[in-house]
């Protein structure tokens, strides 16, 4: 079935697991304290301290909540109101040249391929929309976000349930055996072929060391850099 448009993970597809968990969480964590001392009055940033301070209703000063914050980033837990907090950290970090964001060499040339050959590119990844507009915009290879034509979180459901994946092809409005998906996780490949996405898992040596093959890769595709998938036509 040929490819009508391509949906792509970023940690472990397009960029390495390391510098979310070695750089970016480091950094928010690191920035927290001096950030909410700054920016506490700003409206969007107290909209979200507040959020974390009536969850807890216990918490009523801004260096308990950013204690709960940090703790909450060494449990990697995936809150809302820590996203977008982390989103806003990250943004000062990036607009401050304090770090650029990781991806393999191999990605932004087989972006541009495929955008030069007219795919579509759509990203889907469990890191808030504003987060990925930030890292895309601010890679090692430059600004790479006028490629893409779309941007999708797990406000559209989690990313091992077949739904998203049915949700993203209704918006995309390609068929959802048209869009090719690309991930580094086995059990999101396996919710998107539940919906009928085709799929490719990619399996880079640096970030897994011990090659899935076999049953490890449930029938899925497998290719070790962007550049050895082959599109059907």
């Amino acid at each position: 079935m040929p490819v009508s448009a391509i949906l792509t993970d970023i940690e472990g597809t397009t960029s390495s697991i390391s510098f979310v968990k070695d750089v970016l969480f480091p950094y928010a964590r690191r920035a927290l304290p001096g950030f909410v001392r700054e920016h506490g009055d700003e409206p969007e940033v107290r909209r979200w301290l507040d959020v974390v301070a009536t969850e807890h209703g216990s918490i009523c000063s801004d260096d308990v909540i950013v204690e709960t914050l940090r703790g909450w980033i060494d449990q990697d837990r995936k809150h809302t109101a820590l996203k977008a907090l982390q989103g806003l950290i990250w943004e000062a970090g990036y607009r401050d040249a304090d770090f650029t964001a990781h991806v393999y060499p191999d990605t932004a040339p087989a972006l541009r391929a495929w955008y030069d050959q007219g795919y579509p590119l759509y990203v889907y990844s469990s890191g808030s929309v504003p987060a990925q507009k930030l890292l895309f915009g601010h890679t090692d290879a430059g600004d790479l976000t006028p490629m893409f034509s779309g941007w999708f979180d797990t406000e559209v459901g989690g990313k091992r349930e077949a739904g998203s994946y049915r949700v993203i092809a209704d918006r995309i409005g390609v068929p959802a055996e048209r869009i090719l998906f690309l991930s580094d996780v086995v059990e999101e490949l396996d919710a998107a072929r539940e919906a009928g996405l085709q799929t490719r898992l990619i399996d880079r040596l640096d970030d897994y060391p011990v090659p899935r093959e076999g049953d490890a890769v449930h029938g899925h595709l497998r290719a070790t850099t962007f550049d050895a998938i082959e599109l059907p036509h």
